[in-house]
């Protein structure tokens, strides 16, 4: 896949996801307003048709509805997130057990009652 491709699709993918789109139809929406309004009265009252928000166009209604939803769908996801994490089962971590030291004896050099063979054993040739 071509590289230019790989970026342009990457951007389109994070306009959607972050909800860019809704901004870019809003936008179509307000030039087409501005530009219809503008036909029948002068341009800066077509600015205050615009804005007021007494005015709605079709686009601006399906802007409005599909933010509404999205929002509604994000609060469920997270709902559900809440429960899920808030489900859980308990986990409980017991330490180690730790035995009572035992008496033992001590070896030290001095046990040892022989003494080392004098003179030390040499190899044999074998």
């Amino acid at each position: 896949m071509p590289s230019g491709l790989l970026k342009w699709l990457t951007v389109v993918t994070l306009t959607f996801v972050l909800g860019g789109h809704w901004a870019i139809l809003q936008s179509v929406a307000w030039v087409t307003m501005v530009a219809g309004y503008s036909q029948a009265d002068p341009f800066k009252e077509a600015l205050v048709k615009t804005f007021d928000g007494r005015h709605p166009c079709p686009i601006c209604k399906f802007v409005a509805q599909g933010k509404k939803s999205e929002q509604k769908q994000e609060t469920q996801k997270l709902l559900t997130k809440l429960d899920f994490f808030l489900d859980s089962p308990r986990i409980i971590i017991f330490p180690p057990r730790v035995d009572p030291p035992r008496p033992f004896a001590t070896r030290t050099a001095d046990t040892r009652k022989e003494s080392p063979p004098t003179p030390p054993p040499r190899l044999l040739p074998g």
